[in-house]
């Protein structure tokens, strides 16, 4: 039997306004990062996109380089897409970046238009799609010049290929550079996604005033910090974590001992309210406005829908804030600082 999607689909998460935008989000945007790669089933994949589709979940976050093997999760969205989600096509916000590796030699990485615009034609044909609702610079590039970089978004969108320009991983002083540079070609920037959790809280140093002030929305991706903001770690390492696996998102710092204590921290604090840790780091991200939506990750509908309810909870009373300020401290797992420090 086909798919049909929920009926009463919009009535389970808030959605919030992305800037000074026309664009509305939702709390919590599904991410395709992790788990929908060639090692995951596709009958996995499937029962989680719609699964999120049906809870109200609109806005699917891939980048070019998602998988393994790279293209991988693009190409499994859009089988997906193709055979479930197609007639909900101006129902979804779905979103491409380019940036990273993706392919061998000189004009397969960092930010040139040859580049962005090659890899956005790819990731087209590779999800099926006529356009992305999105598309982003994943991360800043320190050696060509910015109005090159910026210039490509300003083709995608007005090539009709995508219908909002993004940046990602950018410093606040280079954010407000590339949001002149787009606006005075006629295309604002829409938003950015930073990676933003309790232990990693750097947007917190003028990227949240700065997109505040542009109008800029903020997605906030990692929330969980690459997964260390579970329940996983509190007993160890299990074998089919991403520390298990030896994934390269990961660190063996992240285990230290002083880490793990504050992740136990947390997690009293979290039962204290009645939520999972994973939950109390998802609400905690959205506590603050101007974040427009925080964008997680699932391994199964069972975790999807786990993350989805924080969303109901974005209460903190200043006793609980205080007490999660103890243990909300830098924990050395910013792998994309070298990015948002160029400016």
């Amino acid at each position: 039997m086909s798919y049909q999607a929920a009926p009463d689909r919009y009535e389970e998460l808030p959605y919030r306004r992305t800037g000074r935008s026309g664009l509305l989000l939702p709390a919590v945007s599904l991410g395709l990062w992790q788990n929908f790669g060639d090692i995951t089933p596709l009958d996995t994949q499937r029962a989680i996109l719609r699964r999120a589709f049906d809870l109200g979940v609109t806005h699917f976050d891939l980048a070019n380089n998602y998988g393994p093997p790279y293209g991988s999760a693009e190409i499994n969205f859009g089988r997906v897409f193709a055979e479930d989600l197609h007639p909900y096509r101006d129902e979804l916000v779905i979103s491409t970046k380019a940036g990273y590796d993706m392919w061998p030699g000189p004009y397969g990485d960092f930010g040139s238009r040859k580049y962005l615009l090659a890899s956005l034609d790819q990731s087209l044909t590779r999800m099926g799609l006529d356009y992305v609702d999105i598309f982003y610079s994943h991360r800043a590039d320190p050696d060509t010049p910015l109005e090159e970089t910026m210039g490509a978004l300003h083709q995608a969108v007005v090539s009709g290929k995508a219908l909002y320009a993004g940046i990602s991983s950018y410093s606040p002083e280079r954010t407000r550079e590339a949001s002149r540079i787009l606006r005075e070609m006629g295309t604002p920037v829409l938003i950015h996604q930073p990676s933003y959790s309790l232990f990693n809280r750097w947007i917190e140093g003028g990227l949240l005033d700065a997109a505040s002030e542009l109008g800029i929305g903020v997605i906030a991706f990692s929330p969980l910090a690459q997964g260390l903001l579970t329940d996983r770690y509190l007993g160890g390492i299990p074998a089919d974590s991403r520390a298990g696996r030896g994934s390269s998102s990961w660190s063996s710092g992240f285990l230290a001992d002083d880490v793990l204590a504050k992740v136990r921290g947390l997690n009293d604090i979290a039962a204290a309210r009645g939520q999972s840790l994973a939950q109390l780091a998802i609400s905690w991200v959205l506590r603050d406005a101007r974040v427009t939506s925080a964008l997680v990750g699932a391994s199964s509908v069972a975790q999807l829908e786990a993350n989805l309810a924080a969303a109901g909870r974005l209460d903190f009373a200043p006793g609980e804030l205080a007490a999660i300020d103890r243990f909300a401290v830098d924990a050395g797992i910013n792998l994309w600082a070298r990015s948002s420090t160029i400016v």
